[in-house]
């Protein structure tokens, strides 16, 4: 028996800081030149019509691409699994790029209840007012979301896990039911990241990741990507041409650059969620603790099956607290910095009643599951000592009269 391992896909450390790129570089550097370029020449008339034959991969015009671009697209898609992957100006961009590519007057999109509400917000509010039908069912409910399919259904829609319930979908299931109705299927991993969980893996489409949070990983970009199979990428990359949603070439150096540490990162927010959730989960002054990473977490079995690693998240309830008494705690916290977001080197902490939810009716509110007692924290890559001692004593806070 050969001591060597049998690996057919590089390890994730390796593939984020190698894949897609040329092994011999501009000027031999060892990392990719910025190429701030809107434009980009050729020789002459008949290396034009060349481009256009042979569908030649190198850069016309910026919004259509950019070398940057096209060497974290290809990390990215690596990292997914994928054979292909887009990259936006920012997560919501992606969806909503892709949304548009697929939907059309008449067309109808379900939705897993938690997803990300901008996301419902864009199919309800804004795809409306075009023809297309958005029906909600209750998260993790596959039986309601395949009673919600019909002729006209093109696309199922999940996160998982969601923000900032932490529900766990059965990847297994949710992709079952779309190709049980010949449906195509979309996962915001964002929270889980490809160190964690790889849908396409499971027979899911599409791979949404706000990248802005734990690939970039420095709070110091926007940016989103799809990944999936190349032939149904086509279409959405030829309408994000048309669109402009695309990014700078500084940002997707930064981009690539956030990648590079990737795993070495989310290691460490995972390490942290999970000792943090162990800490809240005992504390008396906490009533609730949402992490697919303890036992007690409705989706812990679910999680565990298919996830490597359950992120750095963490929501959680305090013990009989109205808002004031909940935002006193947030405020007392002197690590975590009081911000949306997540998926940082930092860590962020927030009262989504406050940060999302402000504005939003109170009955509406609570059909949301967002508690006036709900704090989100999601951990960065500080040391979990230390974060879990600045926890205690920011739980000891009270309003001040």
């Amino acid at each position: 028996m050969s001591s060597q391992p049998n690996r057919t896909r590089p390890g994730d450390g390796t593939l984020a800081v190698h894949a897609g790129e040329d092994r011999q570089k501009i000027g031999h550097a060892i990392t990719d030149a910025i190429v701030c370029a809107s434009t980009f020449t050729f020789t002459n008339t008949q290396a034009v019509i060349d481009f256009i034959q042979q569908k030649q991969d190198r850069g016309e015009y910026g919004r259509y691409g950019n070398p940057n671009e096209r060497v974290v697209e290809r990390k990215l898609a690596a990292l997914d699994g994928a054979e292909d992957a887009i990259v936006y100006s920012s997560g919501m961009a992606a969806i909503v790029g892709l949304l548009m590519t697929k939907l059309s007057a008449g067309d109808e999109v379900v939705f897993f209840d938690e997803c990300y509400h901008r996301s419902r917000e864009f199919c309800t509010k804004q795809l409306s007012r075009f023809g297309v039908v958005t029906r909600q069912v209750k998260a993790c409910d596959y039986d309601a979301m395949s009673a919600a399919v019909n002729k006209n259904t093109k696309l199922l829609v999940s996160e998982s896990p969601t923000n900032p319930h932490l529900s766990v979908v059965d990847l297994e299931k949710f992709a079952a039911i779309g190709k049980q109705h010949g449906v195509e299927t979309l996962i915001d991993a964002t929270l889980a990241t490809p160190l964690n969980v790889r849908p396409i893996e499971y027979g899911v489409d599409y791979v949404l990741h706000s990248a802005t949070k734990y690939l970039g990983g420095h709070n110091d970009l926007l940016a989103g990507v799809i990944s999936g199979c190349k032939a149904k990428l086509d279409p959405v990359r030829k309408l994000r041409g048309i669109m402009g949603a695309i990014n700078s070439p500084h940002n997707l150096y930064l981009l690539e650059r956030g990648l590079k540490t990737f795993e070495l990162r989310m290691q460490r927010h995972n390490e942290n969620g999970l000792a943090v959730a162990k800490f809240l989960a005992a504390h008396p002054r906490v009533s609730k603790v949402y992490y697919p990473g303890l036992e007690t977490h409705p989706y812990y079995e679910i999680a565990r099956k298919q996830m490597r690693g359950f992120g750095g998240l963490i929501t959680f309830e305090i013990k009989d607290a109205d808002w004031k008494e909940t935002a006193a705690i947030v405020d007392a916290s002197t690590i975590a910095r009081i911000a949306p977001s997540l998926g940082g080197a930092e860590s962020l902490i927030e009262q989504p009643l406050v940060m999302s939810y402000f504005e939003v009716p109170p009955e509406d509110r609570k059909r949301f599951g967002i508690y006036d007692n709900m704090i989100r924290l999601a951990c960065g890559i500080e040391n979990s000592e230390d974060l879990i001692a600045d926890l205690a004593q920011a739980l000891e806070a009270r309003p001040k009269s």
